[in-house]
């Protein structure tokens, strides 16, 4: 019989327009009163700050703006966040926008307290403790960093994708507003969207799984396969956006207590090398990597397939993994995401060093098929003939 655990403290307010009541939710917490308000520049163009902001201040808050940040986050930027958030004597976080907004916000957020780098916290040379309040405001339907215990941070000088880990880190309040993705363009929805799938995918079949996770996996990609194809088609579909936020939020409290596993451990790789959006990466490798692992259990992965609706309750196991890895390539084709031949930058020469960041990323213990670097580079040659 299985022993597990699960926690998570966050509070999470779900709605089209609680955005715009976060000034009275955060006075009912007692909280703080001067915010380093963490975003990026793309959701400040877009417009979605702003309204926050003022809100806040006309709330009696006072907001410092940081907006220094990459879309895969680098431990510098979150150092020169931390160093403003102690300038200004701030007393929590809040981050708007996306998994980089979101992932950097927690950073600052211990770092900014405890000092230190993200590399001494990821390699477990200081400890987790005396975190600022962490607030998230999701702009895309993607990450799921809103309910995690986890920031995904490159080191700069190395390239490596740091992964902090505690439960420390898990926010003290997720306010989800589907109205803040509508201006969300295609490609993001898309990508942002195939990374939820993952997460929910992985979470699901991981070594350190459980029967609240799956819970949790099982309905996000009941969700997902259906919403994310119509939000891509028109940004405007509220029913859709709803679903992907919410079908994010599942993923994120799915795999947010268990773990991901090898398609996150190459597209961070990726990632970490040449920038390459996260979930570009994960799309690009996803059905390889359920092809390698369904040889492990195929019972497993038949369940996966049954949920997405590519396999029927009749259909045999080994027919229903079949179907599960075809389902999953014209699923991601109808979303125009590109080959991993044809992202920028990516060249066979590079293999050796992505199988080497890949077996080091601490998430290739929980994938529920061992994993050799053997594998990790079949794999890499065949997403790049596909």
């Amino acid at each position: 019989m299985q022993a597990y655990s699960y926690f998570c403290p966050t509070r999470i307010e779900m709605g089209t327009g609680k955005s715009l009541e976060l000034s009275a939710i955060l006075q009912s917490l007692g909280l703080g009163s001067s915010i380093l308000l963490v975003s990026d520049p793309g959701v400040i163009r877009a417009g979605l700050v702003a309204p926050i902001q003022s809100a806040l201040e006309a709330g009696g808050f006072s907001v410092t703006l940081f907006d220094a940040l990459s879309q895969n986050p680098r431990d510098t930027e979150c150092l020169a966040g931390a160093a403003l958030f102690r300038e200004t004597s701030a007393e929590l976080v809040v981050a708007v926008g996306g998994g980089s907004a979101m992932d950097t916000g927690k950073a600052i957020a211990l770092i900014g307290k405890n000092g230190g780098t993200p590399a001494e916290y990821a390699d477990g040379h200081l400890p987790y403790h005396n975190i600022a309040p962490i607030v998230c405001v999701p702009t895309t339907a993607g990450t799921g960093s809103e309910v995690t215990r986890s920031a995904v941070i490159t080191e700069a000088a190395t390239h490596r994708k740091m992964t902090l880990k505690h439960a420390a880190l898990r926010p003290t309040l997720a306010v989800l507003d589907p109205a803040l993705t509508y201006s969300v363009p295609p490609a993001v929805t898309a990508a942002t969207g195939v990374d939820a799938l993952v997460h929910a995918i992985e979470g699901y079949t991981c070594r350190l799984t459980h029967p609240i996770s799956q819970a949790f996996g099982a309905q996000a990609m009941r969700k997902i396969v259906t919403a994310l194809p119509m939000a891509y088609r028109d940004g405007r579909d509220e029913q859709a956006r709803y679903e992907m936020l919410e079908g994010s939020l599942l993923a994120g409290l799915c795999f947010g207590s268990a773990d991901v596993a090898a398609v996150h451990c190459l597209a961070e790789a990726l990632g970490g090398l040449y920038d390459t959006p996260h979930g570009v990466a994960n799309a690009v490798f996803l059905p390889h990597v359920l092809r390698f692992n369904a040889q492990e259990n195929i019972a497993l992965h038949a369940r996966l397939a049954r949920y997405m609706s590519f396999a029927s309750d009749a259909d045999p196991d080994e027919l229903a993994c079949e179907k599960l890895i075809a389902g999953i390539e014209t699923w991601t084709a109808q979303l125009n995401i590109p080959k991993l031949r044809d992202l920028p930058g990516v060249r066979e020469e590079d293999f050796s060093r992505i199988v080497e960041l890949s077996v080091k990323n601490g998430s290739t213990p929980s994938n529920v098929r061992a994993v050799t670097a053997e594998d990790y580079l079949r794999i890499l040659q065949e997403a790049y003939r596909a």
